[in-house]
């Protein structure tokens, strides 16, 4: 076995091959940027190399940096994780020229199904059933129109290196290839130093299904099964779970055994990825082949009892797969949450900043089921504007997929993060929706459920209790230490706009809270002043509230609900009803930079004529390009920032009248 690896990769798949090497006893290197140097991957590691500066470009997808580094602290071996150069098979054969290996497919399976043109290509020629749409290079946008009406619109715009949800868009109309092509030809460039595209058939209200292939260099392959990926943001996964609630056995042999052939007609030795676009008639095409691990490995983990990243080592040294296909099966369901540095009220835009605040859920065996998070960050440690907005992956598993869902909703709520926006309210929304939990998915779900963006849920009866026992609760307990004669038992609260007489009785252990007729037992209280997270049981279910101090009363948080409370005596009551409500500031004749970001290009000037919907300005943040549009008709009057320059959140971009 392998002495050394070198890790070519950062954040948690990083960490991730870290941990599986340290069991198997396998020493490892990690390389890493300049904004990478205080990572927990290199904090983890037996030895690290700098390789540059924090765009990957200068770094991460230099492979000669890469080699240099192996053959300077003498690693045999590359993980290269995902992403950068995973599926980059001239890096795949300069290892091999290096005389080191490279922990993942052969370069010619890599050629064969890393290029999403070629793969096409490959498996029109090997009989397997693809997506309708244009094989071949695109020269320009020009071309790019001609050839998306001629398929008919919708159509998919795709990088052929792309991967991870990076460089798509979608194209409903002429407009939209021509401000999509060019954003999208710059994506690949910057993402994978590939700027080709092609594009295909979009299949509305599909599903996309994925088969876990892997195989060793001796021509086995299995298949560990699929995932169902359809929940996604800006065509990229946000959950996934394994299996698909969508599959019967049959249909799931007939995938697997397709993905299984496919891979072997390539000779495929590592793990990878069968990805299919799927109908609710459970029909299915190919969509294209990851040659690489892929984010959503833990749910397959999971439900099969195996480390990938084990089998990919030892296939990589050599070694025969341990396992025939027949030795395999589905034990219980997995989710994964990705949590994402991103801000769900704002469209899920990109959010950078420092993590001032890092508190995942307790990993391991909870009632029922099983949860893990697989991080790179620490406490403490920043999001930086270079890399996938990604914070951790979350996962959960449990015998039925119902359990798997409920463990996952209740490590969502203890899952809590400051100092930037992220996603975990969304993530819970999901989890508590009645179609997410009936299995009625596509990849069209955001769009069908949020369609005028994500707000968060209304309350239900019980999280209006809920909060407005915490609120009691927390009252009470900042009362007790600043007046304590001051404590009464009948109180007003105000939960959002919803006005209740409330009767408190009991100490700081437990509190019996009577109001409409309702009576209320909040036990197990774990929370002092200052804490951002309140922890209890109502009525003896467990749960988890996040909480902070406003301006007046307090702002909290349960799953995906958040509301605004005041705890008033009832002449305080009175009084606060005359107050006159506030006024939100105008900003109707302002373009507003809705993320950090770098700016790409400003495309007004001032006197210009602008109309609703026209674009105005590309922000570039997390690898991705924002296309910022007017919200109405105007004339600009002034521009406030230019090419290059970073912005913030909320700043002013082009003001008009």
């Amino acid at each position: 076995m392998f002495s050394k690896i070198l890790i070519a990769n950062r954040g948690e798949i990083a960490v991730r091959i870290i941990k599986t090497c340290r069991r198997m006893g396998i020493a490892t290197v990690v390389v890493y940027s300049e904004a990478d140097a205080d990572s927990m991957a290199v904090e983890m590691a037996d030895e690290t190399v700098f390789i540059g500066s924090a765009p990957a470009a200068q770094s991460y997808l230099v492979a000669d940096k890469i080699i240099a580094a192996a053959r300077e602290t003498g690693a045999q071996a590359i993980h290269p994780g995902f992403g950068f150069l995973s599926e980059n098979a001239g890096f795949a054969k300069l290892c091999a020229e290096e005389k080191i290996v490279f922990i993942g497919p052969n370069p010619h399976a890599i050629e064969a199904m890393g290029d999403k043109i070629e793969s096409k290509k490959f498996a029109t020629k090997a009989g397997v059933s693809v997506v309708p749409g244009h094989i071949g290079e695109i020269d320009d946008t020009a071309h790019a129109i001609k050839i998306s009406e001629s398929i008919g619109y919708p159509v998919m715009i795709k990088a052929s290196a792309g991967g991870g949800g990076k460089g798509i868009r979608v194209a409903w109309n002429t407009q939209d290839v021509e401000e999509g092509f060019p954003a999208v030809k710059a994506e690949a460039g910057s993402s994978f130093g590939d700027d080709r595209i092609f594009i295909e058939k979009f299949i509305e209200s599909p599903r996309h299904i994925e088969i876990q292939v892997l195989g060793d260099k001796h021509g086995h392959v299995v298949h560990l099964f699929e995932r169902e990926c359809s929940i996604q943001r800006r065509n990229q996964k946000v959950i996934e779970e394994a299996p698909s609630p969508l599959l019967d056995e049959t249909t799931r042999a007939a995938m697997g055994a397709q993905a299984v052939a496919l891979a072997q007609a390539v000779q495929y030795d590592s793990a990878g990825t069968v990805e299919f676009v799927a109908g609710q008639d459970k029909s299915f095409f190919f969509l294209e082949m990851n040659t690489r691990l892929q984010v959503e490995h833990p749910v397959t983990e999971l439900i099969t009892g195996l480390d990938l990243v084990e089998q990919m080592i030892r296939s990589a040294y050599g070694e025969k797969l341990p396992f025939a296909q027949k030795d395999l099966k589905i034990d219980g369901w997995a989710m994964e949450s990705r949590i994402y540095a991103e801000d769900p009220y704002r469209g899920f835009l990109p959010s950078i900043g420092r993590l001032v605040r890092y508190d995942p859920p307790h990993e391991g065996d909870v009632a029922g089921g099983k949860v893990r998070n697989d991080a790179g960050v620490r406490e403490g440690d920043e999001i930086s504007m270079f890399y996938d907005p990604m914070i951790s992956k979350l996962s959960t598993w449990a015998p039925t997929r119902e359990g798997a869902i409920d463990v996952m909703a209740r490590a969502l709520e203890d899952f809590h993060i400051e100092g930037l926006g992220q996603n975990i309210p969304f993530l819970a929304a999901v989890m508590d929706q009645p179609r997410f939990r009936s299995g009625q998915l596509s990849t069209n779900y955001i769009k069908d459920e949020f369609p005028e963006g994500f707000q968060g849920l209304t309350p239900t009866l019980e999280q209006r209790d809920l909060i407005a026992a915490v609120a009691l609760s927390m009252h009470r307990a900042l009362l007790a230490r600043a007046a304590p004669d001051q404590l009464r038992q009948d109180w007003i609260v105000v939960v959002g706009h919803e006005k209740r007489e409330v009767h408190v009785s009991g100490n700081g252990g437990g509190l019996i809270i009577e109001s409409e007729g309702r009576k209320l037992r909040l036990e197990d209280i774990r929370w002092r002043p200052g804490q951002p997270s309140f922890r209890a049981s109502l009525d003896g279910r467990p749960f988890t509230a996040v909480v902070k101090p406003a301006a007046e009363g307090f702002v909290i948080r349960h799953r995906a609900t958040t509301l605004h409370v005041l705890v008033l005596t009832p002449r305080t009551a009175e009084l606060h009803e005359k107050l006159p409500p506030k006024v939100a500031a105008d900003t109707s004749k302002m373009v507003l930079s809705p993320m950090p970001g770098l700016v790409v290009t400003l495309d007004v000037t001032i006197g210009q004529q602008i109309r609703a919907g026209e674009a105005v300005a590309v922000i570039e943040a997390m690898k991705m390009q924002n296309i910022i549009r007017a919200e109405r008709d105007g004339v600009v009057s002034a521009v406030n920032a230019a090419a290059g320059d970073s912005v913030a959140a909320d700043e002013v971009l082009v003001e008009f009248t």
